[in-house]
């Protein structure tokens, strides 16, 4: 399938691809698509995936360094290109592989599950959250992987000091 954009709309691109995938990886697995539908019918993303509204939830995050895009000394600015990689558990979201043809995980767009509220503190851009929702992997038991990419500008004190080696 080709697609031919003229004019760069990223939010309507991201839209199709999500759309696509989702369709096509669930569509071509009937079992997927019925895990899928089950898991998500009743699904509210709204509500913080704990028995008891008492209970920790546990949300594990990593940063991955992809690009040192820019540093602004004069103003103090670190721009960078990070993989934010959070997992957690929702009870929710658990299956019994044997009851969906052995399906062990699930690709699933990530804007239509829970996802932990983490925003960089000292943001430079008032850009405090991830922009591009890219799919969350469900496994069987419960663990949700969410990988996404972000940019980030960050404030930061930077202290530059000036070496001269004279030979």
């Amino acid at each position: 399938m080709c697609i031919l954009v003229k004019k760069w709309n990223h939010h309507w691109l991201l839209w199709f691809l999500s759309a696509l995938v989702v369709n096509s990886a669930v569509a071509g697995n009937p079992d997927a698509k019925r895990l899928y539908d089950d898991l998500l019918s009743n699904y509210n993303k709204l509500v913080r995936p704990v028995v008891n509204t008492s209970d920790v939830l546990r949300v594990c995050i990593k940063l991955k360094l992809s690009q040192l895009i820019d540093v602004n000394l004069k103003n103090q600015i670190m721009t960078t290109n990070l993989w934010v990689e959070q997992s957690w558990y929702d009870y929710k979201l658990r299956w019994n592989p044997a009851e969906y043809g052995n399906v062990q995980m699930l690709h699933v767009p990530s804007d239509h599950i829970w996802r932990p509220d983490i925003v960089l503190y000292n943001n430079a851009d008032g850009n405090f959250e991830v922009t591009l929702a890219t799919k969350a992997t469900i496994y069987s038991g419960g663990l949700v992987e969410w990988k996404p990419p972000a940019i980030y500008k960050s404030s930061c004190e930077i202290d530059v000091e000036v070496s001269l080696n004279e030979n």
